[in-house]
């Protein structure tokens, strides 16, 4: 074991030591004699309830009175007056101010951190991204709790006492885009880190959910892909690699990683020693989609080429999707979710409950995000009835119903992104127990500076 790898593990065990706090299912912390908060004690019975009863407790608990909320996505500022609106067709009388704050640089933990020492909090809700930090510093914690409604249980097919996890609202998709105007085209994951290729990505060190894309690949199911990948390729593609991986298998061994664990250090390296670090997925859409952007790629988010406006030097004709290639090998992208959490000390619990149940269990409650492609409702039912009102399978922009005018934006659904493996998805849990050992050793690899 070499002398950085020893490091890497002593500081796991001596964390995984000082950490002796652990989440359930139900995003409660729980220790040898724990009890339920006040509202941890709402949230069972929430849990309970159906939307119409959440909503009556909603009223009765805040009309006129002022809610605030936080959260990554300042969509949720969309969100709430459809909330309200819902709320007046059962009582039209009822009122409620509002305010929605999305702290920026990824200062939204410091600020849930901070409201929780108060004993009534001033955030009632989250809406929040991120499951690594999540699970380490939000919910070992006890600032944040999770809330199953019962819909949304039923929707899925379990209960709130048999799920186990967090609430997402919806899973976002960041995947691997190239520009079509040349000759190159993707076919299999490996391509994207070969010799010379400088992918267009938003910097792990900007968006944290790129290291837990990272830390994912690591994953036995992730690393078993890479792997299959890696002997799709022809014998000259594998030598490319294969000195990149023999000289990371002792890391993964000292890792604890399991014996494909070699391949996703060997694509991590390769990785973050060649991609094109960005600030932002706007700035990448906008070269991407250029015509003098010619055999360029990126990795971001996929809902970026709906607001691409067409013009002479630019389209959403001039980009490709890998993963939608004939024979396309191994991930296609990266999915993290928004996840809704109630906060331990809310001063409104039955109408912050009431809220996230409304943007789970409802098409206007979602709406917020579903117009665009590349995010998915955690509510299979509200999934179905977002693509009946959208149609994002066929672009929104369907000739006939048959022609598509951009083909990019013919996104294939939720359904087909979220099985076999298409995308590498955020496990909170497993991004957590890594973080320390492999986040450290990807720390200590080198980024490419562009000359």
């Amino acid at each position: 074991m070499s002398t950085k790898t020893k490091v890497l593990v002593v500081i796991s065990l001596i964390l995984a030591i000082a950490l002796p706090v652990f989440a359930n299912g139900n995003g409660e912390t729980t220790t040898a004699a724990s009890e339920l908060s006040p509202v941890q004690e709402i949230i069972r019975q929430a849990e309970g309830m159906s939307m119409e009863e959440l909503a009556k407790k909603a009223i009765e608990e805040s009309n006129g009175a002022m809610f605030y909320g936080v959260g990554n996505s300042s969509r949720g500022k969309t969100a709430l007056p459809l909330f309200i609106a819902y709320l007046q067709t059962i009582d039209p009388n009822y009122t409620l101010n509002y305010e929605w704050q999305q702290p920026k640089n990824n200062k939204i933990f410091d600020q849930l951190t901070a409201d929780s020492l108060k004993e009534t909090g001033t955030f009632a809700m989250t809406l929040i991204q991120d499951g690594n930090q999540i699970e380490s510093k939000m919910v070992r914690t006890g600032i944040l709790d999770t809330f199953i409604p019962k819909e949304w249980a039923e929707a899925n097919g379990t209960t709130a006492d048999e799920y186990t996890g967090y609430l997402p609202l919806q899973t976002l998709n960041k995947v691997f885009m190239y520009n079509n105007t040349g000759s190159k085209s993707y076919d299999n994951v490996w391509d994207f880190v070969a010799p010379g290729e400088h992918g267009l990505f938003m910097d792990i060190d900007s968006e944290i959910v790129g290291k837990n894309f990272l830390y994912m690949l690591t994953q036995d199911v992730y690393a078993a892909e890479l792997k299959e990948a890696f002997d799709a390729l022809s014998d000259s593609e594998k030598a490319l690699f294969q000195p990149t991986i023999d000289a990371v298998s002792s890391d993964a061994s000292d890792l604890g990683l399991g014996e494909n664990g070699k391949y996703a250090l060997a694509w991590i390296k390769l990785w973050v020693e060649s991609y094109n670090a960005q600030t932002d997925d706007g700035p990448i859409c906008n070269t991407l989609v250029s015509a003098s952007a010619t055999d360029q790629f990126g990795l971001i988010v996929y809902s970026k080429l709906r607001s691409v406006e067409e013009s002479a030097t630019v389209s959403k004709k001039n980009v490709d999707i890998a993963a939608y290639n004939d024979g396309y090998q191994g991930f296609g992208g990266y999915g993290y979710c928004h996840y809704l959490f109630v906060t331990d000390n809310s001063p409104l619990p039955w109408t912050a409950c009431a809220f996230i149940a409304y943007m789970v269990n409802t098409a206007d409650g979602f709406s917020a995000w579903g117009k665009d492609i590349g995010g998915y409702s955690s509510n299979p039912n509200v999934a179905a009835e977002t693509e009946a009102i959208y149609q994002h399978k066929t672009g929104g922009m369907a000739e006939d119903g048959v022609t598509v005018e951009y083909p990019a934006l013919n996104d294939r659904g939720g359904d087909w992104w979220l099985s076999e493996n298409r995308l590498v998805l955020e496990d909170p849990a497993y991004c957590a127990s890594v973080s320390f050992t492999v986040g450290s050793w990807i720390e200590m690899l080198s980024k490419y500076t562009p000359q």
